[in-house]
Parts: structure tokens; sequence; C-alpha cells
């Protein structure tokens, strides 16, 4: 009897480790961080830079459509830096604050209009270059789309 009850709950393991085994070793895709949206995201000291993307028409202007999120107990100044180091923008970031550069939904956003980007020379479609820094934290160089109007949800911020 004892024989039968070893066998039964040694069955019963072998197959419950069977159906659920697989996944301690499969890839999980969920531990993946990806950006979710249209726009790239980067990091630059304290700042987080998510969903970043220009919308232009024309490839000659475009706006920067970005959230901002200061992690920092100091004010900064982010230094925006574009079309082959020619041109800077300096945009503002409070401490502790979320800066959504074009639309922001939430209360806890301050929201600010797009930043208008002139002379970039990409065409909608391709990869821009822009360089991010503030302080003396060391910049970043990130590549981040241009779009058209096409998307609805873009068609308001065409320059």
């Amino acid at each position: 009897m004892k024989a039968r009850l070893a066998a039964s709950v040694a069955l019963a393991l072998g197959i419950a480790l069977a159906g659920t085994g697989c996944s301690m070793i499969t890839y999980q895709a969920t531990t993946e961080q990806y950006d979710a949206s249209d726009g790239v995201s980067a990091d630059v000291g304290e700042l987080d830079l998510r969903n970043v993307l220009v919308i232009s028409e024309d490839g000659e202007s475009g706006n920067l459509l970005m959230t901002v999120v200061n992690n920092g107990a100091d004010d900064v100044e982010l230094s925006v830096q574009y079309a082959g180091g020619g041109t800077t923008e300096i945009v503002p970031i409070d401490a502790g604050s979320i800066v959504v550069f074009g639309t922001g939904d939430a209360e806890t956003e301050e929201q600010v209009e797009p930043t208008l980007l002139t002379g970039i020379d990409t065409e909608p479609g391709a990869m821009m270059p822009i360089y991010f820094q503030y302080g003396g934290e060391p910049g970043v160089e990130v590549q981040v789309p241009v779009l058209d109007g096409g998307l609805p949800e873009y068609a308001a911020y065409v320059p």
C-alpha cells in the first residue's frame, strides 16, 4: 500500500514538474524594457527622457515632443543640441517635476508647448541625432525619430 502511495506522489510530482518546469528555462519577453510608443527614451543624470520624438512635415523645422522627469533635488537647465552641433535650446526643468513637452493629461504634469527646432534637415521617417546634457553631467546623444502629421494624434503638432 505504501509503495502505491509513494508511486502516486512521485507520478503527481513528475506531472506537475513537466507541466510547469519549462517556464524556468524559457525566455520571458515581459522582462525586457522597451519604448512602447513612437518615441525613444534616454537617461541623463537625474533626468529621465521619455517618448522623445520630432514632428515635421517639410524636414526643415519640427516640434520636439517629450516627457522629462527630474528625479533630482535641484532645478536644472536641460541643453538640447541638434543640427550637427550648431543649434542649442535651453529648457528649464524644476526639481522633482514631470514636464511634458506637447500635451499632458495628468494633474501632476506641467504642460509645456512643443519646442520648435529649426534647420533640422531631416526628412520625416528618418532618425535625427539630438544631444541632451545639463550641468556637469555627461550628456547623451539619442537617435530620435522624425514623424509627420499622418497619424491623427500628431497632426496638431506639425509646425
